[in-house]
């Protein structure tokens, strides 16, 4: 079994190259089975993890050409996988123009050469996903999901005429006729309609990565642009309740915010995307939004400090959280988040005001590299985390695998 590089109060139970294609982002386990989307290798796998000490590989599943499947949900016997071009293979996007600035006018989203919309699978046999259904979203595709059981899918994703990816809801009722019902963006992203601006575009990506949602309240994450806190009480016409923006003067690169509606408090995590800190320091915030329309940032977690990770090389910072899905952990107070290359931290915001680390791991580099672009280093790169029921943590990484891990002790 490998040893990690660190770890405080966390232990490694077991690990999986994912039969050869180690490179992985969203991962979900149900009824024993995880599942991997990838983000260097067309399509998505399966694993069985039923023993987390001796995971196996089961199949990959690929995409359509050109496609990109890098995030899935998973609720009962339904997986949804997105697809959208595959960006990474774009030498313009690989230079680092994906993060730099709106992206809707670097394609051309009328001739796509890629699958754009939702994939959707019957796993009612764990190890077999069936495909069921496609609901074609047209444009660059669909980047992320939300999906924690119900008639509709909350999405990002983007259309032609707009500057980059806005919030849809789709509604799956019946999954051959899936469809979106409605749209909704930040005030200046619809091109077609004439809108412009009020933010550097050349310099700022105002890009919905994805939304949270826990009842009728959806938090979204919207990159350069911060967090919104939007109503979808009705879904056909959800609405923002309120915009906060703290890109400038911090970094911005907001990329996960999860309501913890039993406490009033929202957790937001940024994402680091260049290496060696050249975005700058991205952090995990604590907000309280008891009042829905005036979301108040009040905290800011630790920094990782036990290394100097800022100079490890590869992306030092948050990427990723377990979404407290309702087939999972579920916990207001303890907040698990991958960190790149300082594996993965587990905080107490038991006192919202003062968040506090209580764990961590750090994996080992990877062996070899799936990263196909140029000059990446061999370094740990902590992507998602998923927690089941049971308290264990799945990980991926961007070229090192699928790591189960557990808590020793908080």
């Amino acid at each position: 079994m490998m040893q990690p590089d660190f770890a405080r109060n966390m232990k490694l139970l077991g690990h999986s190259d994912q039969g050869g294609r180690s490179d992985g982002i969203q991962v979900m386990v149900s009824g024993g089975y995880a599942y991997v989307g990838h983000l260097f290798s067309c399509g998505f796998s399966v694993i069985d993890v039923r023993d987390p000490r001796k995971p196996k590989f089961v199949r990959h599943i690929a995409q359509p050409e050109g496609t990109w499947s890098q995030h899935l949900q998973t609720y009962g016997d339904l997986l949804i996988v997105n697809n959208m071009k595959d960006v990474m293979r774009d030498p313009e996007m690989n230079s680092g123009s994906y993060y730099k600035g709106s992206i809707g006018g670097k394609f051309d989203l009328e001739a796509p050469s890629h699958a754009a919309g939702i994939r959707m699978y019957d796993i009612a046999d764990r190890a077999n996903p069936k495909e069921i259904a496609f609901c074609s979203v047209p444009g660059l595709g669909v980047h992320r999901t939300f999906y924690d059981g119900g008639d509709y899918v909350y999405a990002s994703a983007l259309p032609p005429g707009f500057s980059d990816d806005i919030f849809l809801i789709i509604d799956i009722r019946e999954p051959s006729k899936a469809e979106v019902i409605s749209k909704l963006w930040i005030p200046g992203m619809n091109t077609a309609a004439g809108e412009t601006p009020s933010w550097n575009a050349e310099k700022h990506r105002y890009a919905l990565h994805h939304a949270i949602v826990k009842g009728d309240l959806a938090c979204g994450a919207w990159r350069d642009g911060g967090v919104t806190l939007m109503d979808v009480s009705n879904r056909h016409a959800p609405t923002i309740l309120a915009h906060d923006n703290p890109c400038p003067p911090f970094a911005g690169g907001t990329h996960n915010t999860l309501p913890l509606p039993g406490r009033g408090l929202m957790f937001v995590v940024e994402e680091a995307v260049f290496d060696n800190c050249e975005d700058g320091i991205k952090r995990n915030w604590v907000y309280d939004i008891s009042v829905p329309t005036n979301p108040v940032s009040i905290s800011t977690t630790p920094l990782p400090s036990e290394a100097d990770y800022a100079t490890k090389g590869g992306q030092f910072g948050p990427h990723n959280l377990h979404e407290n899905r309702s087939e999972g952990f579920q916990s207001e107070e303890l907040i698990f988040v991958s960190y790149q290359n300082a594996g993965v931290r587990v905080y107490d915001i038991a006192d919202p005001f003062r968040p506090k680390e209580v764990a961590a791991l750090v994996p080992p580099a990877p062996k070899t590299l799936m990263d196909y672009r140029p000059n990446k280093s061999l370094v740990v790169d902590s992507t998602d985390v998923f927690v089941d029921k049971n308290g264990l943590i799945y990980v991926t990484d961007w070229n090192g695998g699928l790591t189960i891990m557990e808590l020793e002790r908080v």
